[in-house]
This record gives structure tokens, C-alpha cells and sequence, in this order.
């Protein structure tokens, strides 16, 4: 036990030292691929953030021998964008609370809300498309995980061709590799990104198997640890981003970067999913499947009216926590 919580501590902390790296090297890589802010953030830092869970779901379900054992593949993919629907949103809203000058919280530009509220929009329709095949059997099922990719190849295409303003040379701060270099290379600046990314899922790693053993350590049945503390525990590296852009007054870094990831999970690891399961839905994975999109509808209805702030997104966390209850009081833990 002590060991497991030694562990746990020692790989928490290395994944938000890795982070710091990360989200440092990633603002210099777009900046030299003369990217806007926003497209940095979904595409650059999403993708980067996104490949361990990915991996997860992979090995989950092309090596997995039982069906049980594929299942955590599935389980992945519906558990991340759950958290970083509720959980990481609520981060972003708490920190920008902790961050109040004058009496208010930092006000979010409404064009970045607007054009969240645009990727929002995508993510719901292919996460209904998600939802609906979990519900479904039918022979050709395995083919429609093309779509998935098809959808998401079409987004990235999107986000890189959007002409928006590109990341702000003066608010770049030094590379952490090269704290003197006024201008420094992509070598250096994507050296640095892949560095860090490979602590960040080494240490993630580590980090997933002290959750497991913490959980039966406290009492949690498997059921209820694999459904709560695991998405969480993959979805660190998108929360501690989100931290610390917020808390660097990057609030527009974060939120992309939330939302890009959002993306990847509703895709991808779908994908992967409904080519090598059958697809089907359990109920816990439904609820977890519905309180993910009924959330997701709240914040983009505001977000679409520019009325997005820091109480809204920190009230996002009570979907979770809701969510958290309800899976206790099924499995009676």
C-alpha cells in the first residue's frame, strides 16, 4: 500500500512536471508552423495528449483475449470524453475562479466561444452517431469505424485551415530547453514536445496501475475503479494543461485543447472500438454515455450565445459527481 501510494504521488507529480515541457515545447512548435492558438491547442496538443488513452483502447481491444478484457477498451473510449467533459471543463472553470482581479473571474473572448461552441456541435453529432451504435447490432457494423476516422481526418483539415490569430511571439515564454534562445528551432522546441510526451505516458502508465490497486485498497469494487478512477487517471495530461495554460492567462489554449481532445476520443478510440468489439453497451456505459452528452448540450448552448464563464464550466464537475453517486448506488459500493 505505501509503495502503491509512493507510486502514485511520484507519477502524478512527474506528469505535471512533463506537462509544464509539453504545453511549453507545444506553443513554440505551433508558433513556428505559423499556427493559429486555437488550432495549436486542438490539434497539436490534443493529438500529443490524447495517444496514451488511444494506445489503451488499442491494446484493449487487439490484443484483449475475453471479451472482458476487450471491454476495457470500450470502457476507455466512453470514460474519456466523460471526464473531459465534466471534470476538465470544471478545472478550467476553478482555476479561472482562483484567478479573480476586481471582483470578477477572467471573461473568455466570445469569438473563442463561439468557435468552441462550432466544435462542440461536431463533437455532439458524432458522439449521438457513438451513442446510437452501442445500442445497435448489425452485420456491417465494423465498417462504419471508417466514418469515425473520415470525420476526424475532415476536422483537422478544418481547424489547420481556419485563418485565426497565431500565437503571440511576446507571449511565448522561453523554451525550457534553451531558456536563452530568443527564437529557438523546431528541432529543439519539437525535441522538447516528444520528450515530454514520452514522459507523460510512461509516467501515466505508472500512474493507471497505483489507481487500481488505491481503489481496491479503499473498498471500491473493479467495476466502480475501472469507471471512475481509471478515465480520470488517462485524461491527466488534458487536466493538467488545461491548469496550467489557465494559469499562465491562456484560457483560450486550454479550452482548445479540451475540446480537440473531446474530438479525438469521440473518434478514434471509437473507431478502434467498433472494428474489433461488438459495440454494445452495458448501463453503465450508457448513463455514462448520456451525462456526457447532456452535458456537452448545456455548455454548448451557452457557449453558442457567448454566455460561457468560470461558474459554468466549475459546474460542470456536478455531472460528474453525480454520475460518480449513481455508479456507486448500482454496484453497491
Amino acid at each position: 500500500m505505501l509503495l502503491a501510494l509512493f507510486l502514485f504521488l511520484l507519477s502524478a507529480a512527474l506528469i505535471y512536471l512533463a506537462c509544464e515541457y509539453f504545453v511549453n515545447g507545444v506553443e513554440w512548435v505551433g508558433h513556428r508552423f505559423s499556427m493559429s492558438a486555437t488550432a495549436t491547442g486542438t490539434v497539436l496538443a490534443a493529438f500529443g495528449t490524447a495517444l496514451p488513452e488511444s494506445v489503451v483502447t488499442f491494446m484493449a481491444v487487439m490484443f484483449g483475449r475475453t471479451p472482458a478484457q476487450k471491454d476495457i477498451g470500450v470502457g476507455a473510449a466512453m470514460g474519456g470524453p466523460l471526464v473531459l467533459s465534466t471534470v476538465a471543463y470544471a478545472v478550467v472553470g476553478l482555476m479561472l475562479l482562483a484567478t479573480i482581479r476586481n471582483g470578477a473571474a477572467p471573461r473568455i473572448d466570445e469569438k473563442v466561444q463561439r468557435r468552441l461552441a462550432r466544435d462542440q456541435a461536431w463533437f455532439m453529432a458524432v458522439f449521438v452517431a457513438k451513442l446510437g451504435l452501442g445500442l445497435l447490432a448489425f452485420a456491417y457494423k465494423p465498417w462504419l469505424g471508417i466514418l469515425f476516422l473520415t470525420v476526424y481526418a475532415v476536422y483537422v483539415k478544418r481547424e489547420l485551415a481556419r485563418d485565426d490569430e497565431g500565437i503571440d511571439h511576446a507571449d511565448l515564454e522561453p523554451l525550457k530547453l534553451r531558456p536563452r534562445a530568443h527564437n529557438p528551432g523546431l528541432l529543439w522546441a519539437g525535441g522538447q514536445t516528444l520528450l515530454a510526451l514520452a514522459v507523460i505516458a510512461a509516467a501515466s502508465r505508472v500512474f493507471v496501475d497505483q489507481i487500481g490497486e488505491l481503489g481496491v485498497f479503499m473498498g471500491m469494487s473493479p467495476h466502480v475503479a475501472a469507471m471512475l478512477l481509471a478515465p480520470v487517471a488517462t485524461e491527466l495530461p488534458e487536466i493538467l494543461n488545461a491548469l496550467i495554460w489557465v494559469r499562465q492567462g491562456k484560457a483560450r489554449l486550454a479550452l482548445a485543447n479540451i475540446s480537440g481532445a473531446m474530438m479525438i476520443q469521440a473518434t478514434i478510440p471509437s473507431a478502434l472500438g467498433i472494428f474489433m468489439t461488438p459495440w454494445l453497451f452495458d448501463t453503465p456505459l450508457l448513463v455514462a454515455g448520456l451525462v456526457t452528452l447532456a452535458t456537452i448540450v448545456l455548455l454548448w448552448l451557452r457557449l453558442r450565445r457567448a454566455q460561457i464563464t468560470a461558474v459554468t464550466l466549475a459546474c460542470a464537475g456536478g455531472f460528474y459527481l453525480s454520475f460518480a453517486a449513481w455508479l456507486a448506488w448500482y454496484f453497491g459500493g
